[in-house]
């Protein structure tokens, strides 16, 4: 049984219809899996291997140089879009694979020369096109893969000297020599020997060893950074020290120029943080996959050699933990700022409030002299009051007397002075109450 997915029904343009919706990246996400199928290699090749570190600008320009290689050899050009080309040229065949950082180049060659290590099918590119190509170069890598087992003289020879390590791989179906150096010709070398595995298993083992040659050098990109930062990092430290131990005294420091200090500080491990964040993620991830590849080797012991697996840990963890413990000394150096600062904020607020309750206790005070001066001004207020109040009495009993109605205007006025200060300081008290009721 088949499901019919018809254009409308996969769009879904069909109103009032229930149709099954596909998702838009179902065909991109299946075709994902396919992207880099692996090369069928046979016993008795040569393999040239270069990685290229390539920015977002160079994409174009590589995409040009590459499909100039294919016109010169009159071969079809890869699509625009595509992360993976395998082409046949006339006596050798190209892998180009685009990945997020790189861009890898294998030129393989059917055949081995009576003379190790010599020539490869990358001698059939022009020096022109190298010297052209877009990016920086960060594994470059020769591999034979013969049925012959090697002597040691012959490895002693085929490896200048250089110390070699040897490993059974693919359960003991294959022995894999190399030395991880670079050599005279600026290129690293892996000898394969094997007569039982067929073209595919070659070519997976082949991906595996490559992918681990060029993973590790991009793992360990970040470690010149780290060496570099690393200075930076204890002066900041030492700095941040500083001023904790100028926090922890009582004294009379600024505790503004202190945080602003110590926020210099916060957006310096910042920065450093933002600038290193992609590079040492992408580190972690690359030891990982080196770790993943190493494993899928299935490793078993040559007498008198180190295996592959050991040597590479060895060598590559220190590095990759290194840049691992800078990035947690930057953490944990964002957490001491941050408890800093807090710690310095907190006195802050303290003193502000100690200044503030100061400030509050002054204003209560002040209002205190304020009201005790409104109260002598009242008390003034009245006995001027009652001082205006006698003269206008006094103008009352000069007009009675002119009625001939005699009173003894001392008396009346000795008489009148209690009243009249009694009826003002009530009146002024009724007036006080009035006011102070509106006003609530």
């Amino acid at each position: 049984m088949t499901i019919q997915l018809n254009k409308e029904a996969v769009t879904g343009s069909i109103k009032n219809t229930p149709c099954l919706w596909v998702s838009e990246t179902r065909q991109s996400l299946s075709q994902e899996l396919h992207n880099r199928p692996s090369v069928q290699i046979a016993i008795c090749t040569t393999i040239s291997h270069i990685a290229v570190r390539i920015s977002p600008d160079q994409r174009e320009k590589e995409f040009q140089q590459l499909c100039t290689l294919c016109a010169r050899y009159n071969a079809p050009p890869p699509e625009p879009d595509a992360c993976c080309y395998y082409q046949h040229f006339t006596g050798f065949q190209i892998r180009w694979e685009r990945h997020l950082e790189f861009s890898s180049y294998t030129f393989i060659r059917s055949g081995i020369s009576d003379t190790l290590f010599d020539s490869f099918a990358i001698e059939f590119v022009p020096q022109q096109w190298f010297d052209e190509l877009a990016g920086e170069l960060v594994s470059a890598v020769n591999v034979v893969l013969t049925a012959v087992s090697p002597s040691e003289e012959l490895l002693c020879q085929a490896f200048e000297n250089y110390q070699v390590l040897g490993s059974k791989v693919s359960s003991g179906r294959a022995n894999v020599f190399t030395s991880f150096r670079i050599h005279s010709d600026g290129f690293s070398r892996l000898y394969i020997q094997s007569s039982a595995l067929n073209a595919y298993q070659a070519g997976r083992l082949v991906q595996r060893l490559l992918e681990i040659e060029t993973y590790q050098m991009m793992a360990l990109l970040s470690l010149p950074i780290a060496k570099a930062l690393s200075a930076d990092v204890a002066k900041i430290e030492q700095r941040l020290v500083v001023i904790s131990q100028s926090m922890a005294l009582i004294n009379d420091a600024d505790d503004g120029k202190t945080l602003i200090a110590l926020s210099h500080l916060a957006s310096q491990t910042e920065q450093i943080l933002a600038d290193i964040s992609y590079r040492f993620s992408a580190t972690n991830a690359y030891y990982d996959l080196v770790c993943s590849r190493i494993t899928q080797l299935k490793e078993q012991d040559i007498s008198n050699k180190e295996r592959l697996s050991e040597f590479v840990t060895r060598r590559l963890s220190p590095g990759v933990k290194t840049c691992q413990a800078l990035t947690r000394r930057l953490d944990a150096l964002t957490c001491r700022i941050e408890r800093a600062s807090g710690l310095l904020r907190t006195r802050v607020d303290l003193s502000i409030e100690q200044q503030n309750q100061k400030l509050l206790a002054a204003i209560n005070q002040r209002g205190e002299v304020q009201l005790r001066l409104q109260q002598i001004v009242e008390g003034v207020s009245i006995v001027a009051i009652v001082y205006y109040s006698m003269s206008l009495l006094d103008y009352v009993l000069n007009a009675l007397a002119s009625v001939d109605l005699a009173l003894d205007k001392t008396l009346v006025k000795g008489a009148a002075v209690p009243v009249l200060l009694v009826f003002t300081w009530l009146v002024m008290r009724f007036l006080l109450r009035v006011i102070k009721n509106q006003t609530n």
